[in-house]
């Protein structure tokens, strides 16, 4: 038992991306899958949190069986509804905490933050957190409690981070417009 849970925040209305971006293909899968998978050898669960295209997100992740879909019904909050949604089904010690629009984490990514025993981990590249980060199931009752106008990165500024330098970009780019997308797309290929 690996002891670990993933989380992953895929409610957003791509409002930027000028398309529904869960579901831009990368290789032939879609950006969700593709951050799936980086979880997927290192969780018992994966939450993947829903909100707006709740069906598509189903879609996407059913041929996943350690992943789950929990529908935010708040999602319209912003981000930080998502995460409170999805960490009450946390059950594990630990979890992986990551947008689902971060295509280009990986497996070993992971590994390395799983081999450090600290409270709050963020992968750091350039001297830039990116994702995913670790945390502590310990943490959960805290987030919670904090405020619905608060945010993830408030929330951290209150609490001592173990950074964590990985040697790759792919911690920081996210997809929210098209030209992120095509950006990530020509990173794949060289």
């Amino acid at each position: 038992m690996m002891d670990v849970d993933g989380v992953i925040l895929a409610a957003g209305y791509s409002s930027r991306a000028n398309a529904f971006k869960m579901e831009l293909e990368i290789n032939n899968k879609a950006i969700l899958q593709r951050c799936i998978e980086a979880l997927y050898d290192n969780c018992d669960n994966i939450i993947v949190v829903s909100g707006y295209k709740h069906e598509k997100i189903n879609r996407l992740v059913e041929n996943y069986t350690k992943a789950k879909v929990v529908y935010n019904d708040e999602f319209h909050k912003g981000m930080f509804s998502s995460i409170k949604k999805g960490i009450q089904n946390v059950k594990a010690s630990k979890f992986l905490l990551t947008p689902g629009d971060y295509p280009l984490i990986n497996k070993n990514i992971v590994e390395k933050l799983l081999c450090e025993e600290k409270e709050i981990v963020i992968p750091s590249f350039n001297r830039r957190g990116g994702h995913p980060v670790l945390l502590s199931r310990n943490l959960i009752r805290e987030i919670l409690d904090e405020p619905d106008d608060s945010n993830l990165k408030k929330y951290l500024s209150k609490k001592q981070c173990s950074y964590l330098n990985i040697d790759d970009e792919g911690i920081l780019l996210d997809v929210d417009t098209m030209e992120d997308y095509e950006n990530v797309k020509y990173i794949i290929k060289k």
